[in-house]
């Protein structure tokens, strides 16, 4: 079989660790509760963020997943974030200003760019530990007992499934073109770029609908089947308690 040179979302997720082997739903509902804690504590509560983000580095450790992948997972998504994050302190005005040689910064700005910033990086760090702890057969079950509405599973169930089958796709048509001595320098050349996109889009609809045929007639219903046999136990609890209750402790304690 033939690889397709994409990376996985749940990469690391069949690692064989403590939280990895940990309830689905205990996953879901401690890394939700954090990144909702997190999004609640006002700017100025420096402690607090270094809290949860300790907390993030000891379930990082204890599952085993390198730190390097997270790194390489938040720098896809923090730039996009800073990118728009980076011109309030210039635009935001209120609690005094600082000169930046031409330009002045507002120290009120300053405060929503770290507020802004501390709290993209937190969130999505947590993001990355579920995705990189739980297989996403397993998490989208979990999210089914958790009676989260079946459309929302159902989506991210068959975008997790076929993106990557559209990506494989989008690299042969892309060797197509390079092979017929495509280089892409002049403006008339974007054309091709068009029809790309188009026939993308018609291969994309007509797999759709030879795939959900498919599933029909093997007897589909939206459920999402998975072997994992749900068991809440002692690790459950105690994780969280160290992801829930230590960061609402530290939240009520200012």
């Amino acid at each position: 079989m033939r690889r397709i040179q994409h990376a996985f979302l749940d990469e690391y997720s069949d690692l064989d660790s403590v939280i990895h082997k940990l309830d689905p739903r205990a996953k879901l509902i401690g890394f939700v509760a954090l990144v909702v804690l997190c999004v609640s504590t006002p700017p100025n509560l420096w402690l607090a963020f270094a809290v949860f983000l300790a907390l993030e580095m000891t379930v990082l450790f204890i599952s085993h997943v390198p730190l390097r992948h997270v790194l390489k997972r938040m720098l896809i998504v923090v730039p996009f974030i800073l990118a728009v994050a980076l011109f309030i302190p210039f635009f935001n005005k209120g609690g005094g200003s600082y000169n930046l040689g031409p330009l002045k910064v507002s120290a009120h700005g300053l405060t929503i760019l770290w507020n802004v910033t501390i709290k993209s990086m937190v969130s999505v760090f947590a993001v990355i530990l579920l995705s990189s702890t739980t297989p996403f057969p397993d998490l989208l079950h979990a999210m089914e007992k958790l009676k989260m509405p079946r459309i929302i599973t159902t989506t991210l169930s068959f975008t997790y499934r076929y993106v990557f089958v559209l990506l494989d796709e989008l690299q042969r048509m892309k060797r197509a073109r390079d092979s017929r001595g495509w280089s892409g320098k002049w403006l008339w050349q974007a054309k091709v770029i068009g029809h790309m996109i188009g026939a993308l889009f018609l291969r994309s609809y007509e797999r759709g609908e030879r795939v959900y045929a498919a599933m029909l007639s093997r007897g589909y219903d939206g459920q999402v089947q998975t072997a994992y046999t749900y068991r809440v136990g002692v690790a459950e609890i105690g994780f969280l308690a160290l992801i829930v209750l230590v960061p609402i402790a530290v939240r009520l304690s200012f």
